[in-house]
């Protein structure tokens, strides 16, 4: 039976998009290379923009609503937590990992860089931003122009916009100045697999969506047989073991945060928020000391930092409880599926759907959102659209257009799937602030 290994699987080697024919670069430091994945990507553009971006709510004028940056910056908390609790376990279960130096610090580091890069290819407005990308391919008549002028592989990747695809692109870009080590690049990948994929198999989590576009597919190729993850057909692999704590951050902190955002914006109730959260805290919950605290806001923040606590315990158990599953591919489930406390978890995701993410704030935001991203890819894939078929269509207005992008080799010698990615980067890379404005001036509606 195949069976991934830690020592493998943790390695500090680094990623060289232009040659991965050459031996990928290892650099010594005082800091192990993981730290210096963490501390890379806090610096890169593309983890800043995220201050504006959209996580559910419109930034109020007044208070405070998580934003995406700020979102990162939690969920990376708590999958450190995940990590050096996970890594503590396994450096004694394996003692060749300290002898090679490494310690459950770099577990830590790991599951902390890869978290804080989770959201890092969402495009402007949320969720909505990455439906209004692929219904604009799908049903615009530029889309169905464009249909016949790229193969299958391509075309599913412009259908099915994807922000851990574009995530993966993002990271792997130099201009970003990441240069991840290939350990990073593989945690972050909860989607082993292409868009297109003809050999799914039902009931895997890792295979719910994809995590790289065709043109990045060598990429990853090239890191899962570094890592030595398992592959389980030509285009699809395991996933790298702590993706799965990656996972449980994410879960963890937008259950509980967001419905505290809810609570804050008086969608959900203080009481029901603490009807929701008591059957995870259970008798460590001292109801008592909880109304001693003066403000909801306080007594909120008890209860987030009591909850998040108990939930990576939980989570924690149930990964060193499958590891040696997880390590032969046998094991493709969400962690906070099989806690105690996932029934909880559920009916607060539920809450969530009825009172939060179908609120009128949210939903106006979303609205929003089509009309800019719908917008600003009209504009500019019409554009690419001209300039590709060499047509008298191409008028001053699309030249100018294609101006404001600025690609660093221009648009030649490219194919028109690799010209229209190029118009996806620049336009999921914006903020929403950023969209909106070059929405109203492109259109004509503003300057």
């Amino acid at each position: 039976m195949k069976k991934m290994n830690w020592l493998q699987l943790l390695s500090p080697e680094r990623i060289d998009p232009a040659n991965l024919s050459a031996e990928p670069s290892v650099i010594s430091n005082v800091r192990s290379a993981f730290e210096q994945d963490y501390d890379r990507i806090i610096f890169s553009p593309a983890f800043r923009f995220l201050q504006d971006k959209t996580q559910v709510f419109p930034l109020p004028e007044e208070g405070f609503v998580h934003n995406r940056l700020t979102h990162s910056l939690e969920v990376s908390s708590v999958g450190r937590s995940l990590g050096k609790k996970v890594g503590e376990v396994l450096i004694k279960k394996y003692p060749e990992l300290s002898q090679a130096g490494i310690s459950h610090f770099d577990f830590g580091a790991v599951v902390a860089a890869a978290s804080l890069t989770h959201d890092i290819g969402n495009p402007p407005f949320g969720h909505s931003g990455e439906s209004a990308i692929s219904d604009f391919f799908k049903h615009s008549d530029i889309g169905q122009t464009i249909k016949p002028l790229v193969n299958a592989s391509e075309w599913a990747d412009l259908i099915n916009f994807e922000g851990n695809a574009q995530g993966f692109r993002v990271l792997l870009k130099p201009a970003n100045g990441t240069k991840l080590t290939l350990t990073s690049l593989a945690t972050f990948t909860k989607y082993p697999r292409p868009a297109l994929c003809q050999q799914l198999i039902a009931g895997r989590k890792s295979q719910k969506k994809y995590g790289f576009y065709a043109s990045d597919a060598p990429y990853f190729a090239h890191i899962a047989s570094r890592l030595g993850l398992i592959p389980l057909s030509d285009e699809t692999w395991c996933r790298h073991p702590l993706t799965f704590l990656v996972e449980a951050a994410d879960d963890i902190c937008y259950h509980i945060i967001d419905l505290e955002d809810g609570c804050a914006l008086n969608l959900v109730s203080f009481d029901e928020t603490l009807s929701l959260l008591s059957p995870i805290l259970g008798d460590k919950l001292d109801i008592q000391k909880l109304h001693s605290y003066a403000t909801n806001q306080e007594k909120l923040a008890i209860l987030r930092a009591m909850t998040i606590n108990q939930l990576i315990e939980e989570c924690t158990t149930v990964f060193l409880s499958h590891e040696e599953d997880i390590l032969t591919g046998d094991f493709d489930r969400a962690l906070t599926a099989l806690i105690p406390s996932a029934v909880a978890m559920k009916q607060i995701q539920q809450i969530s759907i009825e009172k939060i993410y179908q609120s009128k704030s949210v939903l106006e935001k979303e609205a929003a959102g089509f009309e800019v991203i719908e917008g600003l890819l009209q504009t500019f894939v019409q554009a690419i659209l001209h300039q590709h078929q060499q047509s008298d269509r191409l008028n001053t207005r699309d030249r100018n257009v294609l101006k404001l992008m600025s690609p660093p080799n221009g648009f030649t010698d490219r194919s028109l799937y690799e010209q229209i990615r190029i118009v996806l980067d620049f336009i999921s890379g914006m903020t929403d602030k950023h969209a909106l404005s070059l929405f109203r001036t492109v259109k004509g509606i503003g300057f």
